[in-house]
């Protein structure tokens, strides 16, 4: 069914976390020009929304699921909590969000002691959770290039791989006035995300180093220079990813009060949406209390996790020196988003106690351990993915779950893109620096039945009887 476009226009700002200075929307800004803090954007009129209650709310984002509207199947199916000075020309829309929930098997859910599911952000266009925020940012961008008449903008990004594949996949299908630009850490991204942004055209330029050394080059761009810079830095990206949290109580029909919510913490964006959203929700009534938000962290980049281990009083930010890692999204050891991780989960404790947010820290082994396990089980799960559930057993161990809690674990990529990882596992040839032993019992690789020669000098009848009975032998087959 078609659905009106919304006719509600709000009003956006940045607003600095650091010196609470407040900036118009309709500009390119990272950092504040005052002090060099990172921004939330909000919408100045978000107030208006509350002459309507959360049933008619709850209402009117239902009745947008059935919508054959394409600007609103995405991420701006919650146009009013999003980037409401768009425009529906503007929006950008690949198929992304609306990733499914899926229950874990029986099995693993009996292994692990407690019901959960999986949220497939593998499932969205470029493979990871990345095309919520890009969605959103390059609608922006479209709706900036318009508005300003702009012929010509540079987009770039510091990677890790989703980034820079999502970022290169929404360039090219805007296309001019478009150009993508991404930087890579030289041989720290899988051969599969390098594909990615190669595919879409993109230009892809390697440094030596990790990530955090290639995001303080896109931050000399980005402040020197007219280009987008699209890392969790950009607002906007940020206000993409709350779509996580609006579908996540959408699926559970608005009511999230038993959820816990497992989330790998890389740059701290992804957490920051997803209880930015859940806060909104809050403030217009569509939910009536929040669900618990638990961060996960490896050992191997913690650096938000030894924050929050720290008494209160004696909480100290300090970057980390990361060490290699399977989850390679979430190797970042000085995290751009981390003020706004402050900001919003000291607003969730103070809603909802010290209970509703809290980090837990796993180490390589347990993440790759844990990802294996979820796939043996039926599942795509990612090294992030495996880091959620890792997550979610620490948790149960030290008793932060509760009776009647379910537990829903964030999958933010494909399976298939850290598949040489799981062949690392199977071979056990990992470097020593990841600390990973593999349990052999979990090892799959292939078995040659016969010999190249077996095939040479025969009809295909006759080989097809070799191979039949070797196939056989090898399962133990027995006859009708």
């Amino acid at each position: 069914m078609s659905v009106d476009f919304p006719s509600y226009r709000g009003q956006m700002e940045y607003r600095c976390l650091g010196c609470g200075r407040r900036y118009p929307g309709d500009s390119l800004l990272y950092t504040c020009p005052d002090c060099g803090g990172v921004f939330l954007l909000q919408d100045v009129r978000f107030d208006s929304l509350k002459e309507h209650d959360g049933a008619w709310w709850r209402d009117l984002f239902d009745k947008r699921l059935m919508s054959r509207t394409t600007a609103l199947r995405g991420v701006f199916t919650y146009y009013e909590l999003m980037a409401p000075m768009l425009e529906e020309e503007d929006i950008v829309y690949l198929g992304e969000a609306h990733t499914p929930v899926v229950a874990a098997s029986g099995a693993l859910q009996d292994k692990v002691g407690c019901a959960f599911a999986f949220k497939n952000d593998g499932q969205n266009p470029s493979a990871s959770f990345k095309d919520r925020g890009m969605a959103c940012a390059f609608s922006y961008l479209k709706w900036l290039c318009r508005t300003r008449q702009w012929d010509e903008i540079l987009t770039v990004c510091a990677s890790t791989g989703d980034t820079s594949a999502a970022a290169a996949l929404y360039a090219a299908y805007v296309g001019k006035p478009l150009k993508s630009v991404v930087l890579l850490p030289h041989g720290k991204v899988t051969p599969q995300q390098l594909a990615q942004p190669l595919g879409s055209g993109a230009t892809v330029l390697e440094l030596p180093g990790v990530f955090d050394d290639c995001m303080k080059v896109v931050e000399i761009l980005a402040e020197k220079y007219r280009v987008a810079l699209l890392n969790s830095k950009n607002s906007w990206r940020i206000l993409g990813q709350e779509s996580f949290a609006y579908e996540t109580a959408q699926w559970f029909g608005w009511d999230v009060a038993n959820l816990c919510l497992f989330v790998p913490v890389g740059n701290s964006g992804n957490i920051t949406a997803i209880m930015s959203g859940f806060l909104k929700m809050k403030e217009l009534g569509i939910i009536t209390a929040l669900p618990r938000i638990f961060g996960v962290q490896s050992e191997h980049a913690d650096p938000v996790y030894r924050y929050y281990s720290a008494p209160r009083d004696k909480r100290v930010w300090e970057p980390v020196t990361v060490r290699p890692s399977v989850a390679q999204a979430a190797m970042i050891g000085n995290p751009v988003s981390f003020p706004r991780v402050r900001e919003l989960a000291e607003r969730f404790v103070s809603e909802a106690g010290e209970r509703s947010f809290q980090i837990v820290q796993v180490t390589e082994q347990q993440i790759m351990d844990a990802m294996i396990q979820a796939n043996r089980h039926g599942h795509i799960v990612c090294t992030q993915g495996g880091e959620s559930l890792a997550g979610l057993l620490n948790a149960r161990a030290l008793g932060l779950i509760g009776e009647g809690e379910y537990a829903v674990l964030d999958s933010t990529a494909h399976q298939i893109k850290f598949s040489g990882f799981q062949n690392m596992y199977f071979s056990n040839t990992f470097p020593p620096e990841y600390e990973v032993t593999p349990d052999m019992n979990l090892a799959n690789r292939p078995e040659l039945l016969l010999p190249a020669s077996a095939r040479e000098g025969v009809s295909v009848a006759e080989f097809a009887r070799k191979g039949a009975q070797a196939v056989v032998e090898r399962l133990n087959l027995s006859s009708k």
